[in-house]
This record gives C-alpha cells, structure tokens and sequence, in this order.
C-alpha cells in the first residue's frame, strides 16, 4: 500500500467522523430531542417541494437522517447510500433557505455540507470503515 493511499483513507476519515459528529450532535439530535412539535416545523420543509402532507412524519425522517446516517457515516456503515440521504435533506435545507428569502450566506451551510455528502457517496468511505471490513 502507497503512503499516498493511506494519506487519502486517514483523510477520508476525519472528514467522515468529523462531519458525522457536528452532523449528529448540531443537528440530529437536537431534531429528534424537539418532538412533534420540532418535527412538524422541520417537515412543512417538504411544502418546498410540493410535499404538504404528513409534515411530522418528514421532520421526523429529516431528524433520523441527520442522527442515524450521520453515526453509520462516522463509523463507515452504508457511507455512499446514507451520503445520499444526507444530501437530500440538506438540498431541501438549501431550497427552504432560499425560498424563505434567506439568501446565499445563510444557504451556504446546507450548500457545503451538501456537497461534502455527495462528494462521499462518489469516493466511498476509505478503508477504515465497517463498509471495507
């Protein structure tokens, strides 16, 4: 194995486990912690789509997203499909952002993080992941 292999697998990971964690922490759970309530404020999101019905059962699923597929990324379970609903809920961040008239600066968090998790649905989780155990 390369030194510039192993460079780019010790990369993947503290970009996996460090935007696993504030993912997590910052946002998942503080979702899943705000009940119903919360939950119903985060799925009206989904009206942005077109999406009016249910909006406690999509805040809800916005809130296991954030928790669950953000620990499974740290820890490199399923990194490329939990990635991709990652990146989904944040490009539904970024357009409820914008709709509400937001702009760009406020927007860019969700636009990054976004780009970060379809960046590790491309690339994969490295080698030091469950997923190449």
């Amino acid at each position: 194995m390369s030194a510039t292999s192993t460079k780019k697998d010790i990369g993947l990971l503290i970009l996996r486990a460090t935007i696993g964690i504030c993912m997590l922490t910052l946002h998942g759970l503080p979702k899943l912690m705000g009940g119903p309530d919360m939950w119903n404020k985060v799925g009206l999101a989904m009206g942005n789509l077109g999406i009016n019905f249910f909006p406690i059962a999509w805040g809800f699923s916005a809130a296991i997203v954030e928790s669950l597929c953000s620990l499974f990324i740290v820890i490199g379970l399923w990194t490329r499909q939990n990635s991709i609903l990652l990146a989904f809920t944040m490009l539904t961040a970024t357009i409820t952002h914008l709709s509400q008239g937001d702009g760009f600066n406020t927007a860019s968090h969700a636009i990054e993080l976004m780009s970060v998790f379809i960046a590790l649905s491309l690339i994969g989780p490295g080698k030091y992941s469950v997923d190449k155990r």
